[in-house]
């Protein structure tokens, strides 16, 4: 199994749990559960492997994707009600999984020959994507779009960091870890501390 593929996979596993929680904050029966774990697991996967032409995509052509996906629904189906605070952990594991999936996402586009400017979006892609369908579908504010929060940002500078590890010489497994260690890292720094970006703010039209 290659590295990139391990990269998958614990992107697949951590943001289906964090499916799964949002599912259990909404209340939803085992198969929504199993749906909205699905549906964060590989959204931004899919639209990657679309866009770059890459077929069959991953979880067609290795179900074990969904697999993993519907376990982790059922692990969380059965254990959510032991966390304390199941907002705080859906936040903590979206940040790992952003991590992880920036890292997969960017380290893919690459390894197909995309240019920098293609691999810096499908980095961000992936990482963010899944977690916009699963909070749109869940009727809540996704955390991409929330007021000055560091989100895609974060993503941004995790792929942007794979590509000057590869620049200067690194494997592309290794470049992969620093990746995800500079997403993670800002991500955490941002929930940890409250760090925010700038916003908009409207100004009263001139005479």
């Amino acid at each position: 199994m290659s590295p990139l593929v391990l990269l998958d996979y614990a992107s697949v596993l951590i943001f289906a749990l964090t499916g799964a929680l949002v599912a259990s904050r909404a209340q939803l029966d085992v198969v929504g559960f199993a749906f909205l774990a699905c549906l964060t697991a590989v959204g931004g996967g899919t639209t990657r492997d679309l866009l770059l032409d890459r077929h069959p995509v991953f979880w067609i052509a290795q179900p074990t994707y969904l697999a993993i996906a519907c376990a982790a629904a059922l692990l969380v189906f059965f254990t959510a009600h032991r966390l304390e605070s199941r907002a705080k952990a859906i936040l903590w594991l979206d940040a790992a999984a952003l991590s992880v999936a920036v890292a997969a996402g960017s380290s893919i586009a690459k390894d197909e020959g995309a240019a920098w400017g293609v691999v810096l979006v499908m980095g961000v892609m992936t990482g963010c994507l899944g977690g916009l369908m699963r909070d749109v579908v869940a009727n809540e504010v996704p955390l991409l779009l929330k007021q000055g929060e560091p989100y895609a940002t974060c993503a941004l500078c995790g792929a942007l960091a794979l590509l000057v590890a590869g620049w200067l010489g690194l494997p592309p497994f290794s470049a992969a870890l620093v990746c995800a260690g500079v997403t993670f890292a800002l991500r955490a720094s941002a929930l940890a501390f409250g760090w925010g970006i700038p916003v908009y703010k409207s100004r009263p039209p001139r005479a």
